[in-house]
């Protein structure tokens, strides 16, 4: 039997954030009892629904996950009727916690309704065929709002509209193929090469290729990408750069656990290795790549991003920081509910416990390896 102690810590911390969420919203007390730390900008309209999209996208494949583990699966099965109870509370017009997706009123709306978008997509059976046809009504109406006022930004956030509008789809409703087609073209002239896209005309070092970019256009390519052999022809080649930018991505773990903090969003934390995660999950690691190796280098960044004083507040709220609490490390846009993009780095969850992502024996990773004189194979840069 494989040792799971790292799973096992991966879902305890994973329910130790997401649990405030969705145990306030199935309340349906979370404007009530979420406080708002922020910047200089009042974010009191959109951080609610920040917390219900971004803690539901890194949580969505583990609520997918069928097991037989009894004290996993009681686990859940909590969680799903939680998310559904959590995604009834910030749709329902009548609710306390009914939420902002209009468009119209500021364009942050259109961020989190994608990050709720991308959750659904990756669990489709719990997160809505099991919800009952009032919500599904109050979802899709929701979803929808965001198509009114004003444009998105020409930068990561095409993808926002790209991706609600392939959940749209999903939900067998009527969807704009011309807002997917825009986007996903649009980032075929802005990738520089080797694994990386720019984020608009101007590239930036941060994580939104983690953050944003790489997950987006994989889901969207996933679930839409036979429509039109434009669309077809471009799968294989962002599945390499994805997988590229993951190898990138496990390179940059230090031996204990941290990463660079560049850019933008930092307080994000672990989110920023949505990317290794997701490929990990589809089962894609390049070769050069053990997927046990990247379990335990993500385990070393999860604990240096959230076992460490000041991550949470006295109720189990997370505080803007990326280790411990740096509120100086927080945009004007960051606010209390933007911080659960740090669930999305929980993705491997989604893979059963037999998967060698989870049983395979603890491996160093690549900084581990290099830096105490193993011999390896040089890095290469690749050409799609």
């Amino acid at each position: 039997m494989p040792d799971l102690n790292d799973r096992k810590y991966w879902i305890e911390t994973l329910i130790k954030v997401a649990d405030p969420v969705l145990t306030a919203l199935a309340k349906r007390e979370l404007k009530k009892v979420m406080p708002v730390e922020q910047g200089k900008s009042d974010r009191s309209n959109v951080t609610h629904l920040e917390a219900l999209g971004r803690t539901l996208v890194g949580i969505a494949p583990w609520l997918e996950l069928e097991i037989t583990d009894a004290w996993e699966n009681e686990l859940i099965k909590k969680y799903a009727q939680l998310a559904r109870e959590a995604i009834d509370a910030g749709t329902d017009p009548k609710s306390p916690d009914y939420m902002n997706f209009s468009f119209s009123h500021g364009k942050q709306p259109i961020v989190d309704a994608a990050f709720l978008s991308l959750a659904i997509l990756r669990s489709p059976r719990e997160l809505w065929s099991k919800l009952d046809s009032r919500v599904k009504t109050n979802l899709v109406n929701s979803l929808k709002m965001t198509r009114d006022g004003d444009k998105p930004g020409y930068t990561n956030w095409l993808l926002f509209s790209a991706i609600i509008e392939v959940a749209l789809y999903k939900m067998g409703e009527q969807w704009d193929r011309m807002r997917v087609d825009y986007a996903v073209r649009q980032f075929q002239l802005w990738y520089v090469g080797d694994g990386v896209y720019s984020d608009g005309p101007d590239f930036h070092w941060d994580y939104y290729n983690s953050f944003v970019i790489q997950p987006m256009l994989l889901e969207i390519l996933i679930n839409v990408g036979d429509f039109y052999e434009e669309w077809r022809v471009l799968k294989e080649p962002i599945l390499k750069r994805s997988q590229r930018y993951a190898v990138i991505q496990e390179r940059l773990i230090t031996a204990d656990g941290s990463f660079p903090p560049i850019g933008r969003s930092i307080a994000y934390r672990f989110g920023a290795f949505q990317t290794l995660g997701q490929i990990s999950l589809m089962k894609e690691l390049p070769e050069e790549i053990h997927p046990s190796q990247v379990r335990c280098a993500m385990t070393a960044v999860i604990k240096h991003t959230l076992d460490v004083p000041g991550t949470f507040d006295e109720n189990g709220w997370l505080k803007i920081g990326l280790c411990g609490s740096q509120p100086g490390l927080g945009e004007e846009y960051i606010s209390t509910g933007s911080l659960y993009l740090c669930t999305a780095g929980f993705l491997p969850l989604g893979l059963s416990q037999e998967n060698e992502f989870w049983s395979g024996e603890d491996r160093p990773w690549t900084w581990k390896k290099i830096w105490s004189g193993e011999n390896m194979t040089i890095d290469h840069a690749i050409k799609i």
